[in-house]
């Protein structure tokens, strides 16, 4: 009798990620759902019984590319027959049924129906292409411990909300990811717990607008977001905390004294602005004028003098004039940011401005005023990394630089990139650097010794 016993391959599911860190948290919660039903993650594509795209529709060059890596896909799925396409995220959220109308998509999920993957993978292996689009008011996926999928095991997100309620007249993000709700602090302490016990040393808090969180508990109790912050530092004081992103018209002096008090907090904000503009500020709907905006920046370096500050910008949006475009290359030079993500307006379909607005911008002048507001912001950056010359700073080791492997590379609390000589630490480790130049994007150290003097 034959007592040999034979087990079935595991499946492999293979997700490529487009678009924001809330995205790459997404997929992680996938990886973890997936799990379950037996599914191993692979980095090979042509090893895969299940291929997704987790996609971003805040701009149409994003979809654009993914619309080509669905024609790849469709060449792997020839190639391994029985192969399974799907478009999950924003952009199938948005498109819905045109994507199963291409052929060459077999799952349709958006944000909020992860948790029926692995039912939507089922059916749709017996030939019945599955779309699954619903937005969901409670959904956050609290109870999902997420599979990691950083590649030096130092930092973590941790989503604490979903959704957005702002609805700024350009962005698609409150029709394809719902209305805001925010997850039990307690599931998010838990997860930066068990990050933490892993051996990671830092975590970032995501959600569209991090300054608007509020649980509400059945017994009357609530935790904004400057309490959730000091809950999370309260983990370790060798867990760093992160998070993003802020709203000007919502981050509040509570949240300032509780970084100023916590050390471990580390002392980087990102405030997207979008224009100097109150004329356009009004028609983004960003429910801020330049003035409050620039009051907030002022309290946060009265309050966190060292404090990093970096932005979002869009040049040529609908009607921007010319005096529009100066106004925020003024804001801009008055400001001084780190570093800032500038991009040239893109008209989403079914958002506010392009029912309401002409995207009347020709692209050659969205183009030039673009690349105003770059070489500018590149001038900022330059004197904001140049004035940390002679400071020291306490850097958290993410792992070799990627142009000199003899060289380590971290990050300082102001959210600023270090690169050093060192050959005896390793990532997860704090070292003090001291800065001896600088680039408009990285801070060119040497490693301080306990005595107080650099390493040459």
């Amino acid at each position: 009798m034959n007592n040999q016993t034979f087990t079935m391959p595991q499946k492999k599911i293979y997700i490529e990620t487009y678009g924001c860190q809330m995205n790459v948290n997404d997929t992680e919660v996938i990886f973890s759902i997936m799990g379950r039903e037996g599914y191993e993650r692979t980095e090979d594509m042509a090893q895969a019984d299940v291929i997704l795209a987790n996609t971003c529709s805040v701009r149409d060059n994003a979809e654009q590319r993914i619309r080509g890596r669905i024609e790849q896909f469709a060449v792997a799925k020839k190639n391994r027959p029985g192969t399974l396409v799907g478009i999950v995220g924003c952009m199938a959220e948005r498109l819905k049924d045109a994507l199963l109308d291409s052929g060459k998509v077999d799952i349709v999920a958006g944000p909020d129906s992860y948790r029926t993957l692995p039912q939507l993978v089922r059916e749709a292996s017996e030939g019945h292409p599955q779309i699954n689009v619903i937005l969901s008011r409670e959904e956050t996926y609290g109870d999902i411990t997420p599979v990691r999928i950083d590649k030096n095991g130092v930092s973590a997100f941790i989503s604490i909300m979903r959704g957005c309620n702002n609805v700024c007249s350009y962005c698609v993000v409150p029709y394809t990811r719902g209305a805001e709700r925010s997850r039990d602090p307690q599931t998010i302490v838990r997860e930066a717990c068990d990050v933490f016990s892993r051996g990671y040393r830092e975590v970032t808090l995501l959600g569209q607008n991090v300054d608007s969180y509020l649980w509400k508990g059945e017994d009357g109790e609530q935790v904004d977001f400057a309490s959730l912050l000091e809950m999370v530092a309260s983990v370790s004081p060798l867990l760093r905390v992160r998070f993003s992103t802020s709203n000007p018209q919502d981050i509040s002096d509570k949240v300032l004294y509780v970084m100023r008090d916590h050390d471990n907090i580390c002392k980087h904000i990102h405030l997207p602005v979008q224009s100097g503009s109150n004329v356009m500020l009004e028609k983004m709907r960003r429910r801020y004028t330049r003035e409050w905006y620039l009051d907030r920046v002022e309290k946060i370096r009265e309050v966190l003098p060292e404090c990093g500050l970096t932005t979002d910008v869009i040049a040529g949006f609908c009607g921007e004039t010319e005096e529009d475009h100066r106004e925020t290359l003024s804001l801009f030079e008055q400001v001084c940011f780190d570093t800032a993500f500038m991009f040239y307006y893109s008209e989403r379909p079914g958002t506010l401005a392009a029912k309401k607005y002409a995207d009347d911008v020709p692209v050659e002048e969205k183009t030039r005023r673009l690349n105003e507001i770059i070489a500018l912001q590149g001038k900022c950056s330059l004197k904001s990394y140049t004035a940390d010359i002679g400071k020291t700073f306490r850097v958290l080791v993410e792992g070799p630089s990627k142009k000199n492997p003899e060289e380590l590379c971290g990050r300082a609390s102001n959210n600023k990139m270090c690169v050093f000589p060192d050959s005896r630490h390793r990532a997860g480790d704090y070292v003090d650097v001291r800065v001896v130049s600088a680039t408009s994007a990285t801070l060119l150290c040497q490693l301080v010794q306990p005595s107080g003097e650099a390493t040459t």
